[in-house]
């Protein structure tokens, strides 16, 4: 049976990556234009990550925030905002003192991490269920922190992106959702082939995909060259896809990606070739139960 399949586009990250791929948008104005011309090309969700437009540095400064979503609400444009909650739990030791944080880490407490979500509710916002080595790094991803920041996405009205990289994630997910922090079935994202969570692999893909409530929407990603063998896996497990700057620099091997609309035209033709549809931003409102594009 044909489905309809919902593109999500994750347009830049927090990885350092604008100087390996231009394309890699960092201004507020950059990348407001860049959800634009992905949804034009068939995302129905971006996803958002800020950048400090001098460093290039991720940031979590509340008007670049703010300039994107202004930005994107005032084009017209009809796709799903997907503000990211990720920054502000980078740890890493300082090296003449393990027990403090080094220069590199991030930490902040729970609500300066979801404040631009309460402030300027977008539809979705992204939720990682736990903590993981990454890298060199270590993610952290408390309980009760992720308690406290579920508490206030769901008093804002925000769908969250239960982001899992690895099983625990997703068994502290359901959890959550059994506990009613979390409104059921749950919206999932499961991620592979970051250092040190799931692989991109099939058999990972299916294991998770198995573990998820009844009825939950999931998405799935795969990094680097694993982007578009894990979209074409998502599709046929019955999920729906994610793509995006923020993943992968490259639309093919040794080409790098003109855009992020690019890599969304590139996902929209797996899901076609596949037998399936493009879901619109009206389609995945009605999948997902978000009620309005635009808030105030």
């Amino acid at each position: 049976m044909q489905r309809k399949v919902m593109i999500s586009c994750a347009v830049t990250g927090s990885a350092d990556s604008p100087g390996k791929n231009p394309a890699v948008p960092v201004s507020p104005a950059q990348i407001a234009q860049s959800c634009i011309d992905a949804a034009k090309a068939g995302a129905a969700i971006v996803h958002i990550h800020v950048r400090d437009p001098k460093t290039t540095k991720p940031s979590m400064d509340g008007a670049h925030y703010r300039e994107v979503v202004e930005r994107i609400r005032a084009s017209g444009t009809d796709v799903l905002i997907n503000l990211t909650t990720g920054p502000g739990a980078r740890f890493s030791h300082d090296p003449n003192d393990p027990t403090k944080a080094g220069p590199d880490s991030t930490l902040r407490g729970p609500q300066e991490r979801v404040r631009h979500i309460v402030e300027l509710r977008p539809d979705i916002c992204s939720l990682d269920m736990g903590s993981l080595n990454m890298g060199s790094r270590v993610f952290i991803n408390t309980p009760d922190h992720l308690q406290t920041m579920a508490v206030a996405i769901r008093e804002a009205g925000v769908l969250p992106e239960l982001e899992v990289f690895e099983t625990g994630h997703l068994l502290l997910a359901k959890k959550f959702i059994e506990a009613g922090y979390v409104k059921g079935p749950g919206m999932f994202q499961i991620c592979l082939g970051i250092s040190w969570g799931q692989p991109a692999t099939p058999e990972a893909m299916t294991y998770m995909r198995n573990l998820l409530p009844s009825g939950s929407p999931w998405f799935a990603f795969g990094i680097s060259l694993h982007q578009f063998p894990m979209v074409a896996q998502t599709v046929l497990l019955g999920g729906h896809v994610r793509v995006g700057l923020e993943d992968n620099l490259y639309l093919e091997k040794g080409k790098l990606a003109p855009s992020n609309a690019a890599l969304v035209e590139k996902a929209a033709h797996i899901i076609e070739v596949l037998g399936d549809h493009v879901a619109t931003p009206s389609d995945a409102r009605n999948i997902l139960g978000v009620q309005s594009t635009a808030r105030n």
